[in-house]
């Protein structure tokens, strides 16, 4: 938890006065929304924020962050965590079933900043599986062409409640195991050619800037 704290409090330090700002999901961004809070009341800094989720939207209303739309505004920079990074900062995410909104709003920003614990840093992205976006009446087509793609599909089940998660947008989620993931582009797109898939958790080519929690410091890569 401590690196996580690290990184999101250093990932708070990038954003601008005026900036508007992707609000990301999951449990490190959740220390950046939270320091971005603390910025705006100390600093009285302006800035709007354009949440990924439910989760960061009503933080950022906690943390005292002003809500925007990106109908009504551009984002400056994006600040999103990620349950795996590669060497050419490829990811792997949607551990919290909010990435169709997160590649929206990331991928749309002049800036996307990754913040990550050294432990979610990979050779090579697949290890966990991939999370997939379906439509409810699209379940069992999907689930057949990514069997048939020699992917391993799994619907994601909700805890403390009976059935699978829904997501935000009202789908499901399949958690899809592959061998090897040789080329993250091409499984990317051929994932979303599937009619019913909403958006998988690849996020290749998006990232700007990946900041990485490690040993109680902060190291920075960026896209080459």
């Amino acid at each position: 938890m401590e690196l996580k704290r690290i990184v999101g409090h250093e990932a708070a330090k990038l954003v601008q006065d005026g900036d508007v700002v992707g609000l990301g999901t999951g449990s490190t961004t959740h220390y950046f929304i939270k320091k971005l809070g603390e910025r705006v009341k100390e600093e009285e800094i302006e800035i709007m924020g354009i949440p990924t989720s439910y989760q960061s939207f009503f933080l950022a209303n906690e943390s005292g962050i002003p809500i925007t739309t990106l109908n009504e505004h551009d984002v400056d920079i994006a600040v999103d965590g990620a349950d795996e990074v590669d060497p050419d900062l490829n990811l792997i995410k949607g551990g919290g079933a909010a990435h169709t909104m997160e590649k929206i709003v990331d991928g749309s920003a002049a800036r996307f900043v990754v913040i990550v614990d050294s432990s979610k840093m990979v050779n090579q992205l697949g290890s966990i599986p991939v999370p997939v976006e379906v439509l409810p009446e699209a379940l069992r087509v999907v689930q057949r062409r990514i069997e048939i793609m020699e992917g391993a599909p799994s619907l994601r089940m909700a805890e403390r409640k009976d059935g699978p998660v829904v997501t935000d947008n009202g789908n499901f989620v399949l958690d899809v195991a592959f061998e090897e993931i040789g080329n993250p582009w091409d499984l990317e797109v051929e994932l979303n050619s599937i009619p019913g898939v909403v958006e998988n958790g690849i996020f290749t080519g998006l990232a700007d800037e990946v900041l990485v929690g490690t040993e109680g410091k902060v190291e920075s890569f960026k896209r080459i």
